[in-house]
Order: structure tokens, then C-alpha cells, then sequence
């Protein structure tokens, strides 16, 4: 991961910082001027690859607070734009921050409009940062990091005053709600403890007039200023700067707002820009000056860190899956030597138990070669099923039939039989192919009102249902009485008397398959 540098620009110089792990150090500083410009050029060219943030304390700023309607995106973003462009005419580096919105019955927004307006002194600047390549993160402020600052302390004051010590300079803001309205830099004429103190008095008594005359405060309104300062100043502020009816000071110990903002190296003296640095590495606020030209290499380098993350999760995505797979294969080598030692032994319990076989006259190829053919004849042979079904129906078309047996085989064509039947002549067998043959042997039951002519006709309608079958051969073998050509069928005494069932035998023949 590329390193992260920290620019903070002044009036009178730029000095760079590396920041790593909390910690900030100062690397090298370069002079405003042409010999300064050239020597910041060749460190960008020899870390060009590091990540850069641009912090900005110079008192050519201007801020303006301003109302416009409520309105979303691109066209709060056009108003915006075209009255950044009226106020500060030819000032590239300007932004917005938002103050809220209006409690009024129209809901109307609250609007800071924040510009660097001393474009020349930081051209050759941004110009060497551009011509290096450099990604660029963004060109901030020092005032707009002060709301940072009262959150890292857990300020929660409506309305204060906030004042800083920084290079030759002191840093004066006014906030409320915890958001900035106005700010002011004013140089510093001496770095003694006791200038420092009257400077902070002097200072924060200017910054209260000022703001009551531009009616942001009422004339007796208390407020709090918090003035950030080293612990051996402590004293002489306390001395300086005695509290008022409407104005109360409140000291920040440095070196405790250093560990508060998550900073691991605490300044020095109250000079206290490595602290507003240490708050924009840790957090940089969204708001920032520099526009999209400016940003590209950072846009740029976003990109292809993007990338270089998608490629290495993807890397090592693929690897994963690839030492899955090896485990995998390796468990699958374990399980398949398993399984041969298996089948070894299995292969030799079997030769042993063979073994104890009394010897075959054939092989065991031809004994599996006899039982596949066995099976094969067992699945394709033909059962009496469609027979029985074939006889079930005539026997409930034909009425009082009792069946004694039947007698069913497959193979061969019969033998020519002769039967005779009242009004019937017996059909011949077809020649050639296997044939399905079932002889019935069955009796008709005769009660009192019986005669020989209504058995005979039970029996002709078994018949004839039995040969409403395509391609079913019948044929009477045995009738209930004798019916042949010399005799009459009389229905005498004699044979009414004998009201035994009358047996008779039919056989039933098709081809295999019909």
C-alpha cells in the first residue's frame, strides 16, 4: 500500500509530512519561492507514488453564509455552483458546506460558501503536484477542520469561539452547532509564552466585536472560547484571559487533545497544526476544494487499487478452491486405496471359499453363459394371464359354469381333434410357430326346470364368447351328452332325472404372442 503524505501550506512555506500508524514527521520543508517550488518538484518526483493531502492555513480565504430553496441534487448543485461563481469571481478552489435548514414556514437551506481566493500564490504549487503526477486526495482548510475537532473533544456548545496557534499565526473560528460560520487568520508576532497569551485576550475580544457587528451575536450574549495551547502556556493565559459576563475562556491541554484526536506524537509547543493534520489523515471531511482535474491521478490510482483488490480476492479466491480441490484428490487416492485393498481381499476370501467347491464338469464361462440364458428365456416366456383374463370373461357371459381345472402350455402345434357342437364345425389349426394352448375342464349345473337344449346353449355361448377373440382357436373336446348324428335329443324321464352337473371340455389355442 502506497505511503500517505500530509502538504501543509502557509504563506511563507510547504512542509511535508509522512504519516504511518498515528504517527506524523515531518520530512522536508520548502520555501515560497522559485528555489522552494523546484526543490518540492524533485521530491514529488522521487515519491511519486505516495498519496498526498493538501492542508491549507493562509488568510486569503473568504466565507459567506447564504439561503437557498430546498432542493436535491442537481439542482442544489447548479445554484450552488452559479453563486460560488458570484461572489468569488475567479476562484477556482471554492466549496460548500451546509449549515442546515431555516425554521421558518418556507424550509429553506442554510448554505456556507467557503473560497481560497489567493489562486496565484498556490498555482505554482498545485502545478508541480499536476506535473509530477502525484494522486492528489484533496486541497482542505484548516477552519473547516475545527468541526472535527469539537467532536474528537466531545464539545457540545451551541454557539463558541475556537482559537489555534499555528506556524507565525493564530487561527481564530466561530461555530455553531458545531458547524463553521465564520474564521480569520492574524499573524503572530512572537513565540513567547506571554505574547502568546495576550495574543489569545487581544484576539478573542477582536473576534466578539466583529461578530456582534455582523450581528451573529447579541451584544451581551455569552459565549466560550476554547484556546488550544500547550501546558506550559497555561499560566499565562489564565493570567491574560479572565473571563467576562459574556465571554468565558476554557484552555485545551495540547498534549491531551493529541491523544483525544487519536495522534501518537503530540506538538511540541502550542503550535498545533500536527494536530489538525493527525485529524485530516485520520478522517478527511468531504468537503475539500480541489475539483475533478485536479483529483484525476487520485481517481486514477482509486481504480487500480480497486482492481488490484478484485484480482487478489479473485487470487485468492482461486486458491482456496484449488487447496480444496488437492484435499479433495488426496482424500479420494486414500479412499480408492482402501477400496483396492478392499476388493484384494475380498478377492482372496472368494479364491479361498472356490476352492472348497467339488470340481464342475464345465467351465464357470459357460456355467454364467448357461444361467444369462436361463434368464433371459425366463424374462420373455409367455404367461397364462391373457388366457385366464380371455376365459373370465366368457365364464361371465355364459352363466351357471363351473371351471374344475385347466390345463395351460406353450410349444408346438396340436394335435387335430374332433368335437362336435350343435350349428358349429370345427376349426383347423394354423400351421407353423409356437402355440399357446389351454385345455378347460369345467361342468354346467342343471336345476329342475332344466332341459338338455338349455345346458347345450350355456355352453355354446361359452364358446362363442371364448371365440369372439382375434386369432383364439376353440374347439369342444368333450360335450355335456352324447349330441352325435344317429341320436335324438329327447328331454325324457330318464334324463330329466339326473340333474348331476353335466361335464364338459374345451381347448383354447393361439399363436405365441397374438
Amino acid at each position: 500500500m502506497p505511503s500517505r503524505r500530509l502538504i501543509y501550506l502557509t504563506a511563507h512555506q510547504a512542509v511535508v509530512f509522512a504519516w504511518q500508524g498515528g504517527r506524523l514527521g515531518e520530512v522536508q520543508s520548502f520555501p515560497a519561492s522559485d528555489s522552494g517550488h523546484a526543490q518540492f518538484a524533485d521530491h514529488l518526483a522521487d515519491h511519486a507514488r505516495s498519496i498526498y493531502l493538501l492542508l491549507v492555513n493562509v488568510a486569503e480565504e473568504g466565507f459567506q453564509t447564504e439561503t437557498i430553496p430546498l432542493l436535491r441534487q442537481a439542482d442544489r448543485r447548479a445554484i450552488v455552483e452559479r453563486k460560488l461563481g458570484q461572489i468569488f469571481f475567479n476562484a477556482p478552489l471554492t466549496t460548500s458546506l451546509s449549515l442546515g435548514y431555516a425554521k421558518a414556514r418556507r424550509k429553506d437551506e442554510r448554505v456556507l460558501l467557503a473560497a481560497l481566493t489567493d489562486h496565484a500564490f498556490l498555482a505554482p504549487w498545485l502545478a508541480r503536484i499536476a506535473a509530477a503526477g502525484a494522486p492528489l486526495a484533496g486541497i482542505h482548510s484548516l477552519p473547516l477542520l475545527g468541526p472535527l475537532l469539537l467532536r474528537a473533544l466531545a464539545i457540545g456548545d451551541e454557539r463558541c469561539l475556537l482559537l489555534s496557534i499555528q506556524d507565525q499565526s493564530i487561527r481564530q473560528s466561530y461555530l455553531e452547532n458545531g458547524r463553521l460560520h465564520f474564521s480569520r487568520l492574524t499573524p503572530l508576532h512572537g513565540n513567547d509564552v506571554e505574547e502568546v497569551a495576550q495574543s489569545f485576550a487581544s484576539e478573542t475580544l477582536k473576534l466578539q466585536q466583529y461578530l456582534v457587528s455582523q450581528r451573529l451575536l447579541t451584544r451581551q450574549q455569552p459565549i466560550t472560547a476554547y484556546l488550544l495551547a500547550h501546558a506550559d502556556a497555561r499560566r499565562a493565559i489564565e493570567r491574560r484571559c479572565i473571563d467576562t459576563g459574556s465571554l468565558s475562556f476554557v484552555i485545551l491541554d495540547s498534549d491531551e487533545t493529541a491523544r483525544k484526536c487519536k495522534l501518537k506524537t503530540a506538538p511540541p509547543d502550542s503550535r498545533c497544526e500536527t494536530i489538525f493534520l493527525g485529524l485530516l489523515a485520520n478522517a478527511p471531511p468531504r468537503e475539500q476544494f480541489a475539483n475533478d482535474e485536479q483529483r484525476h491521478d487520485y481517481h486514477l490510482w482509486l481504480l487500480r487499487s480497486i482492481l488490484r483488490s478484485a484480482g487478489a480476492a479473485a487470487l485468492a479466491g482461486c486458491l482456496l478452491l484449488a487447496s480444496t480441490e488437492v484435499l479433495d484428490t488426496y482424500s479420494l487416492h486414500d479412499q480408492m486405496r482402501s477400496l483396492q485393498e478392499e476388493t484384494e481381499a475380498a478377492r482372496r476370501r472368494y479364491d479361498e471359499i472356490v476352492r472348497t467347491f467339488p470340481p464342475i464338469p464345465t467351465t464357470t464361462d459357460n456355467l454364467r453363459a448357461v444361467v444369462e440364458r436361463y434368464t433371459e428365456l425366463e424374462r420373455h416366456s409367455p404367461l397364462p394371464e391373457a388366457a385366464y383374463r380371455m376365459i373370465s370373461r366368457a365364464l361371465a357371459l355364459a352363466g351357471p359354469v363351473e371351471l374344475e381345472a385347466i390345463e395351460w402350455k406353450m410349444g408346438g402345434a396340436p394335435a387335430s381333434a374332433e368335437g362336435v357342437s350343435e350349428g358349429l364345425e370345427e376349426r383347423g389349426r394354423e400351421p407353423g410357430g409356437e402355440r399357446e394352448t389351454v385345455v378347460v375342464h369345467g361342468r354346467i349345473g342343471a336345476d329342475e326346470a332344466s332341459n338338455p337344449r338349455q345346458v347345450l346353449q350355456v355352453l355354446h355361448t361359452f364358446v362363442n364368447a371364448l371365440r369372439g377373440n382375434s386369432g383364439l382357436d376353440v374347439v369342444v373336446l368333450r360335450q355335456p351328452f352324447d349330441v352325435a348324428s344317429g341320436k335324438s335329443l329327447k328331454s325324457s324321464s330318464a334324463d330329466l332325472d339326473d340333474r348331476q352337473p353335466r361335464g364338459f371340455s374345451v381347448r383354447l389355442s393361439r399363436a405365441a404372442g397374438a
